[in-house]
């Protein structure tokens, strides 16, 4: 996602980070390249214009002028106007004050709405919420069979009355429903059409107005580029949208759509879906996501995802581990394990401040295959190999190799790895202890490892993450409990 606008952006500005000095011409020659990025992202013409004449017009400021370091005051500002264009702050949901909370998703047909209000459910159940989804589309074949299987895999309720009922009366009853089994949340799946028309329009104006919901989300394909952007313009003039949900926006390079929608309806991006998979949707942060298109890494949205996905009780042991040189190769191997978990590796690589210069890195292999290889080779040894790699001799590492279906050349990089990591966690796993929050923040600068994130000591000043950072609030249940 942003792939070519993030790297066209930071090879622009990478030429006045080194500058002690700015000069008019170097601002306007930058702000050209930025122009161009933001073209070839599908970004919308109006929006690039505002975009450049605002970074301009600091960038040859004072605040620019008497910096100690010029070029990265432009980078900064940079990063703050690519935030404001997508909307400044984290757009969060608006609960009801009197449950149920009604969230209803619209959109055109082929957008993703039934896989997107699956995963929205999942977030919410997550968040200790009780969901319940009506089926509401009536038209697309399978699509309420479909619902129900996706609300059978999370768990949650699904309410339908078949293709026979009109939606309108579908969604009476379903927030009746609703009442009765104690649902928190009601997401309601509308049809879409391939087209927007007045049929549409229509028959979506009758279902807000019966059921009243506290969001209207509109769920747009960001492959689409500026056509999604005209599609949100015309949704929200009938509608009044009180937000967006973008999808399949890893399959989309240049990210147009993200950029602009904001500053083209007013309507704020609440959320992103990544893949096919069912899992929870990821909530949209501005700041983090200028911060990843700049290359300047997304280290609270990393802790977000290893908060939800990393067991912490085995994290604490293997840590302990560390300390006491009991680490071994199986240990080694539940922790990639674990490191699968958060996701593709080259995605959860970009979120690290400082890995996209690291040299050497883009040839790689970061694909599931090398983590099943990996685990391949770890059990093919023995238990004693395992607990020992010092044992690991040339004849062992051969059967290794003949028993893993790989060569002793890969058998030789786990165990270099192995060693390696290792190594670096005896380093690192009492830095915290031996340092304070100020001083870690020189080190990562005297490593090149900031990435020049703008505001670093803020972000470092904002762990842990507490749970109002969250998109989905927990339920009023849930207080409770802990105020017992």
């Amino acid at each position: 996602m942003f792939e070519a606008l993030s790297s066209s952006l930071q090879k622009a500005l990478s030429k006045l980070r080194s500058k002690g000095k700015l000069t008019e011409e170097d601002v306007a020659l930058a702000m050209r390249e930025v122009r161009l990025a933001l073209l070839a992202a599908d970004v919308n013409v109006k929006v690039i214009k505002q975009f450049v004449d605002r970074v301009r017009e600091r960038a040859v400021g004072v605040d620019v002028q008497n910096s100690l370091t010029p070029g990265q005051q432009v980078v900064k500002i940079v990063y703050e106007e690519l935030t404001e264009l997508m909307g400044g702050e984290q757009a969060k949901i608006k609960m009801a004050a009197k449950p149920p909370t009604v969230i209803m998703l619209v959109g055109l047909q082929g957008a993703g709405k039934t896989t997107t209000i699956a995963k929205l459910a999942l977030s919410f159940k997550q968040h200790e919420h009780r969901p319940l989804l009506i089926a509401a589309d009536v038209y697309r074949p399978a699509a309420i069979q479909q619902l129900e299987v996706l609300g059978t895999q999370i768990d949650v309720p699904v309410f339908q009355l078949g293709q026979s009922q009109l939606p309108k009366e579908i969604v009476r009853q379903g927030l009746r429903a609703a009442q009765a089994q104690g649902a928190d949340i009601v997401l309601v799946d509308t049809a879409g059409r391939l087209h927007i028309d007045e049929d549409l329009m229509k028959e979506l104006e009758d279902i807000q107005s019966l059921a009243e919901p506290d969001e209207v989300l509109l769920v747009v394909d960001a492959m689409t580029g500026q056509d999604a952007v005209h599609v949100a313009e015309t949704f929200h003039q009938r509608l009044s949208l009180t937000g967006v949900i973008l999808t399949k926006l890893d399959g989309d390079a240049r990210g147009g759509a993200a950029l602009t929608i904001r500053s083209a309806t007013g309507c704020p991006i609440k959320y992103v879906g990544l893949g096919e998979k069912i899992e929870p949707l990821q909530p949209f942060h501005p700041d983090r996501m200028a911060s990843r298109i700049l290359g300047m890494g997304d280290v609270l949205s990393l802790i977000e995802r290893a908060e939800q996905t990393v067991d912490m009780e085995k994290a604490r042991e293997m840590e302990q581990k560390m300390r006491n040189a009991s680490f071994t190769l199986d240990d080694f191997r539940e922790m990639f394990q674990q490191v699968r978990n958060l996701g593709p590796l080259d995605q959860i690589m970009k979120m690290i401040p400082g890995m996209n210069k690291m040299k050497g890195l883009e040839n790689v292999d970061l694909g599931d295959k090398r983590f099943l290889r990996m685990d391949a080779i770890i059990t093919s040894m023995t238990k004693e190999e395992r607990a020992n790699p010092d044992v690991m001799n040339a004849s062992r590492r051969r059967r290794v190799a003949m028993g893993s279906g790989t060569t002793v050349r890969e058998v030789n990089q786990v165990l270099n790895q192995f060693e390696q990591t290792r190594q670096m966690m005896k380093k690192f796993s009492g830095i915290g202890k031996k340092m304070g929050r100020r001083n870690a923040l020189s080190a990562l600068k005297s490593l090149g490892m900031d990435g020049g994130i703008p505001n670093l000591q803020d972000e470092l000043g904002k762990l842990p993450l507490s749970a109002e950072g969250s998109n989905f609030p927990k339920s009023r249940r849930h207080h409770k409990k802990k105020k017992k």
